[in-house]
């Protein structure tokens, strides 16, 4: 600490790239160690990163907020917003540019692994952090410096990360309500359950800008006919609705809740903090939303379970476009979507492309099926789950031959569901579609593994070696090409976009040889981080990076106008 202080104040009132002498230095500020992982070149760029290592001793959780990786990822997730508040607002200190800053990576509803804040199986604590190193113009501010260092910094410590200085009780509500979410997702499969929606939970949204809780939404409420009990670590046993693996349709009136509950479903892949509303609904992990993306990319896709028979006599079984079409774009992100490993697609009618999703009657007669390339998704839908043991949950607003590949119906009425699967068979059985009924037109044709092309990987530009960044969750930079992810339904936190983005990076730095498929890329990414965290992966010394599912990362890579596959 004296050797920090006496650099600061050796380096005060000089130009800014002194603060260079900082690199390296670790700092024993009696209650953990402070270490400069990068110092900022400029008041104005981007702020300095700093790490606090805090030891077991000085924090003093409590064994069961860290006996296993669930629980560790809840606590950090639990001081990370702790952090979050007491910076908001009023940290800034005097100087030009960025001086002053002090400020943690931002959260969400969702309880994600991430780099900002990390909780070791030791109990140990490790926050990374930005602050700006102040200046005045581009003149050192040094003793503005160790205030900021030697005196704000110990202070939040001392206020919010220490034992005695937190609610044990409501860090273990954290842990515990993680680890319960854990437990009912794993019991789905036991159960042959796709989802589960707790009663009494909350699942309408402030605005579609802002996912908190709506204040006075009705509360969920499971119809009888589909209630389950689910088994909990901490809450014993709880009751809510179970939809089942299969076809299931959630129809109803406009505005009755239908796509709530289906983004309910979406999010319920990742845990939720507690007073979310929804951190009693879950989602098998290997679920994936589906939706049309007019003029995407598409790379070397196995077409062939959807488009066939294309003029001039056009092979789909390696399909290649840098303009897809409504149909074409739904039908390449459900064959890379099972690719990747999903298990269950969402599909929301309003999204989807219409002539992709059905055809009906008269237009089989008036184009007969050997005319017409696309075969619907509701000829398939039934095949993908009796074949391939993939189930389907989609909103349908208008399409009623869906009824006929139903298993299970849902009826969203005034927010209420309501079971409606009988009255849906009879409602099928006494208007039959004939001809026109949904049949597979032969087996499903699973594609040879896709080989990315190295070369396609490219993350420079310009004169720069690699050059990567996100936009919120709108968007990638990755070298010269411009990733859009806007319309990845599951894509939550902007923190998910830049650990893609290192992702891909690891992919072109040689773990895409020309001989990986995209799968087994896909499957390194996973066991590299599950072996050694995050951080063997992210980039080092960034604490703005979160987990991300191998859907996503396969989805942003899916869309890169560069990838070629061997």
């Amino acid at each position: 600490m004296e050797r920090l202080i006496q650099t600061l104040h050796r380096i005060d009132g000089r130009q800014y790239g002194a603060y260079k002498d900082l690199r390296g230095t670790k700092a024993n500020l009696e209650e953990f160690e402070l270490h400069f992982d990068h110092i900022q070149g400029d008041p104005f760029a981007a702020p300095s990163r700093i790490r606090l290592e805090i030891p077991s001793e000085t924090v003093g959780l409590p064994e069961e907020s860290f006996h296993n990786p669930d629980a560790c990822r809840a606590a950090a997730d639990f001081f990370q917003r702790s952090i979050r508040r007491a910076l908001t607002g009023g940290n800034r200190g005097r100087g030009s540019g960025k001086s002053g800053l002090l400020e943690i990576a931002s959260v969400g509803q969702e309880v994600l692994e991430r780099t900002g804040v990390v909780v070791t199986d030791g109990g140990d604590l490790r926050v990374r952090m930005q602050v700006g190193l102040p200046a005045q113009g581009r003149r050192i501010l040094g003793r503005e410096a160790i205030r900021i260092l030697t005196q704000s910094l110990p202070q939040l410590v001392q206020s919010h990360l220490r034992e005695g200085a937190y609610s044990v009780d409501l860090l273990m509500a954290h842990v515990c309500a993680v680890e319960d979410q854990v437990r009912l997702r794993q019991g789905l499969k036991e159960k042959g359950l796709v989802a589960f929606v707790a009663d009494v939970s909350l699942l309408p949204r402030k605005s579609g800008a802002d996912d908190r809780p709506m204040g006075g939404g009705i509360l969920f409420e499971s119809p009888k006919s589909l209630r389950v009990e689910m088994d909990t670590v901490h809450s014993g046993q709880i009751s809510g609705l179970g939809i089942p693996e299969g076809v299931t349709l959630i129809v109803g009136g406009g505005y009755h809740g239908k796509s709530t509950l289906l983004n309910t479903l979406a999010r319920g892949v990742y845990d939720h903090l507690p007073g979310d509303g929804r951190e009693r609904c879950v989602t098998r992990a290997e679920t994936v939303t589906v939706r049309a993306e007019d003029g995407r990319s598409v790379a070397g896709v196995d077409l062939r379970p959807f488009i066939r028979n294309l003029p001039l006599e056009k092979s789909t079984e390696n399909f290649s476009t840098e303009d897809a079409s409504g149909s074409t774009s739904q039908a390449a992100g459900i064959v890379e979507s099972i690719e990747a490993g999903a298990k269950v697609l969402l599909i929301d009618e309003d999204t989807a492309a219409t002539n992709f999703m059905i055809r009906d009657h008269r237009m089989r007669e008036l184009v007969p099926s050997e005319q017409e390339p696309i075969v619907p998704f509701i000829d398939r839908v039934r095949q993908l789950y009796e074949e391939k043991g993939i189930s389907t949950v989609l909103v349908i607003g208008g399409a009623g031959d869906y009824l006929d590949v139903a298993d299970t119906v849902i009826q969203m009425k005034e927010y209420e569901p309501l079971d409606v699967t009988e009255k849906a068979r009879r409602v099928a059985k006494d208007l039959p579609l004939g001809e026109a009924a949904p049949q597979a037109p032969g087996s499903w044709m699973d594609g040879k593994p896709r080989v990315p092309h190295p070369s396609s990987l490219d993350p420079r530009k310009g004169k720069r070696s690699e050059k990567v960044r996100s936009t919120k969750t709108r968007s990638i930079q990755f070298g010269e090409e411009e990733i859009e992810v806007s319309l990845l339904a599951q894509l939550v936190d902007p923190s998910q976009c830049r650990m893609i983005g290192d992702c891909l990076l690891q992919f072109s730095r040689g773990l895409c040889d020309g001989h990986r498929s995209i799968p087994e890329l896909l499957d390194r990414i996973e066991e590299e981080i599950s072996r050694k965290g995050l951080e063997s992966v992210a980039e080092r010394g960034f604490g703005d990076r979160a987990a991300v599912r191998r859907y996503e990362i396969a989805a942003a890579l899916n869309r890169l106008r560069t990838l070629r596959i061997l």
